[in-house]
């Protein structure tokens, strides 16, 4: 039996890009918080708004009808003074003031950042939540958003495989992944596309313009690529679609940027239930004198990483999804 830590009163914010399942994640930190007769309080728009006090008292209730809902009740933003050291001052006290003891914060990379750097000055008890549509935290398999997000993408991947296939025509569909590839590889290979150029593989315009003509051989009279923003293979997808335009005739291009209707939605069944896992935790940890850690999922339990692991730790791309990739696309 391990001792329980008293905790009065615990502090939660969303921080950085919006994810879906972020109000999940929300839900279950507020409602085991209760469980457990402590206070939740709700922080409005991330550290920002730590630092502003911008703070309410919250319930079971406060939380109802939330857990289908895209983005975060709570609101987020990005904080430039809690990058320095006299706003992260300023927030410590506003947690003093309204007699805090611990504080979750969900978001990426970034937020455990900041939540990391907080807890070695003030030694104030912070236990992060990985959301972040990118999944590209390390030290869990999944974040909050990933498989929302993907989901989001295949299905607008198979609407536009049916215009191209209609003209004729070859799609370069832009997504989210400005250092990870894992959103292009996971709902390129779910969407069959011909080609996933990601930043992890630098594969060259040469074997792009291989690939399609061995596409075109083989009978295929529309071709989907999946380019995540990030990839180095050209300047950026427009430049992409100029240059196969150039050296292959016989091809009419178009570009998809899907933006950020990606973050947006409900969120599946995978993320709330993963939301709902990962927040239980979040506060359960707390409870037992875990003070700077982030929750994650590894083989199916519910693990804790410290922050300078997840921070520093580097995420690998599937490298089995690569060569199922190439297979599929014959």
């Amino acid at each position: 039996m391990y001792v329980k830590k008293v905790f009065n009163k615990i502090g939660l914010l969303t921080s950085g890009g919006d994810a879906p399942g972020m109000n999940a994640a929300i839900r279950s930190v507020v409602r085991t918080c209760v469980f457990h007769n402590i206070i939740p309080v709700g922080i409005s728009k991330g550290y920002d708004g730590l630092i502003k006090g911008k703070m309410t008292e919250m319930d079971a209730r406060s939380v109802k009808g939330i857990i289908n809902k895209g983005g975060t009740i709570l609101k987020t933003a990005r904080s430039k003074d809690f990058r320095k050291k006299s706003g992260r001052k300023k927030a410590f006290e506003s947690l003093k003031d309204n007699n805090l003891d611990g504080l979750i914060v969900i978001g990426g990379d970034g937020t455990f950042t900041g939540g990391l750097i907080f807890n070695e000055e003030f030694d104030f008890p912070v236990i992060g939540v990985p959301a972040t549509i990118d999944n590209d935290i390390f030290g869990t398999s999944h974040t909050i958003g990933f498989d929302s997000a993907t989901n989001t993408v295949v299905e607008a991947i198979d609407k536009i495989r049916d215009t191209a296939s209609s003209h004729n025509r070859l799609f370069f569909i832009e997504v989210m992944g400005r250092d990870a590839g894992h959103i292009a590889l996971n709902s390129g290979v779910a969407a069959g596309a011909e080609e996933i150029l990601i930043p992890e593989e630098n594969l060259g315009l040469d074997r792009l313009i291989q690939s399609l003509k061995r596409s075109e051989k083989t009978g295929k009279s529309s071709s989907i690529v999946v380019v995540a923003e990030g990839d180095k293979t050209g300047e950026n997808v427009f430049q992409l679609k100029e240059y196969v335009e150039k050296h292959l005739s016989d091809y009419e291009a178009r570009v998809a940027v899907l933006g950020h209707m990606q973050r947006g939605g409900a969120p599946t069944c995978f993320d709330r239930v993963l939301a709902s896992r990962l927040g239980v935790k979040a506060v359960e940890s707390m409870m037992e004198g875990e003070g700077c850690s982030m929750v994650g999922l590894n083989n199916k339990d519910i693990t804790l990483t410290p922050f300078k692991n997840a921070i520093k730790g580097i995420t690998k791309i599937n490298t089995e999804l690569l060569k199922v990739s190439d297979i599929m696309s014959i």
